[in-house]
């Protein structure tokens, strides 16, 4: 399967954390020099849209790693995960950046596809127990 850079960018930043950074300990020795270009917290604006409106507003302040880094040949990866994680934020950064050079290109998108999956299970299994709080009414 072949992902856009927003997509998999996407499911790694909402992929556990621990994961994301187990495997990119394995993408590692497969990347030559490696120069971190920017590994901070920082906060940003959280957007959001009214439902009722489509009016777009801020509802406040959320707190965010970033990390950018350049492997060989001038190739730059980037990342913003939610929370103060700086290394999993690198670690996207980093499977960003092997993605773009064509390294392990196929052992990450099998990593990307297989959280993809995950995450796809852990939102019905969270429908199905929404879902079971569900109230019919009746208007008399």
């Amino acid at each position: 399967m072949t992902y856009t850079q927003s997509a998999y960018l996407t499911i790694l930043t909402h992929a556990p954390a621990e994961a994301v950074k187990s495997f990119a300990e394995d993408v590692l020795p497969h990347l030559d020099d490696i120069q971190v270009l920017i590994n901070r917290t920082g906060l940003v604006m959280l957007p959001y849209t009214d439902t009722s409106t489509g009016t777009r507003f801020h509802l406040g302040e959320t707190l965010v790693s970033e990390a950018h880094v350049r492997i060989a040949n001038n190739v730059e990866g980037y990342a913003v995960c939610v929370g103060r994680d700086l290394q999993q934020a690198l670690a996207v950064a980093l499977l960003d950046a092997a993605l773009s050079a064509n390294i392990m290109t196929e052992s990450i998108t099998a990593f990307v596809a297989q959280q993809e999956t995950d995450q796809h299970l852990a939102d019905e299994q969270l429908l199905k127990r929404v879902e079971a709080t569900r109230i019919e009414m009746e208007t008399f």
